[in-house]
């Protein structure tokens, strides 16, 4: 579903990603792990068309989106949500007019189609009765519900989720973690999650990519990690001293 092959990216003189190649089936849960500025943000917004590689491509859904103009990336869009880190509500619009803001801009659907939809896709995030509220009135936990309903409001094949569970204590965290979970139990969903939280890792991932300066130091399942021979590996998933990158390398912030 998902192909990055041989990837480069710099911003200036700071090259983030070094010849990164990742591949994710159809319905997998991929995890991207790694300290802040190693590139794992950099690499979602590669996926998505945000941003473009210097070298190498990113194949999705068997079409090149690296050669794709902006109305080619943003057809190709409809097929893919994003959950963004800080949710990246609208503060001005209701729950209602932010989880069918897709639906008015990539799709033709009457005003009793997408409240059909909006109040289907806030019962699958668990927040019936909410669409009147404003962003403001919502807690952390809501924000990343709401975002999460927005970003699932046009059935895509592809969800990316960029640091969903950070900012939440560890219930709420929890309670992201089991949605991301659910999402692809029920819409069979393909899934990139990029975080640097091992418990949700852990529990939402098939595949777990360990990113470090730019490069994939370990791809493979979850239990494999705990027991890579790799001592960067295992510096991070024991929290042992500091894995933020260098000024050579630095660029995302998470």
């Amino acid at each position: 579903m998902i192909s990055v092959e041989h990837v480069s990216k710099s911003f200036g003189t700071r090259q983030i990603l070094r010849d990164v190649s990742l591949s994710v089936g159809k319905g997998e849960t991929m995890v991207i792990l790694g300290a802040s500025g190693s590139g794992k943000s950099t690499l979602l917004k590669m996926i998505i068309g945000l941003l473009r590689p210097d070298s190498g491509r990113v194949m999705v859904n068997g079409q090149d989106i690296t050669r794709m103009n902006e109305d080619e990336l943003n057809r190709e869009r409809i097929h893919m949500g994003m959950v963004f880190q800080y949710s990246a509500l609208f503060d001005s619009m209701s729950v209602r007019e932010n989880v069918a803001f897709g639906l008015r801009h990539h799709g033709h659907f009457s005003e009793a189609e997408i409240d059909s939809i909006v109040r289907e896709k806030l019962h699958l995030v668990g927040l019936d009765g909410t669409e009147s509220l404003m962003p403001a009135s919502l807690s952390g936990g809501m924000k990343k519900r709401v975002s999460l309903a927005r970003a699932i409001a046009l059935n895509p094949e592809i969800i990316l989720y960029d640091e969903p569970t950070a900012g939440l204590d560890p219930i709420r965290s929890t309670d992201i973690s089991a949605l991301i979970k659910r999402m692809q139990e029920t819409m069979h969903v393909t899934s990139v999650v990029v975080t640097h939280d091992l418990k949700s890792a852990y529990y939402v991932a098939d595949r777990i990519a360990f990113l470090y300066k730019g490069q994939f130091r370990f791809i493979g399942k979850p239990e494999e990690i705990r027991n890579s021979d790799d001592p960067t590996v295992q510096q991070f998933i024991q929290g042992r001293g500091s894995l933020t990158e260098d000024s050579h390398t630095g660029g995302d912030r998470g």
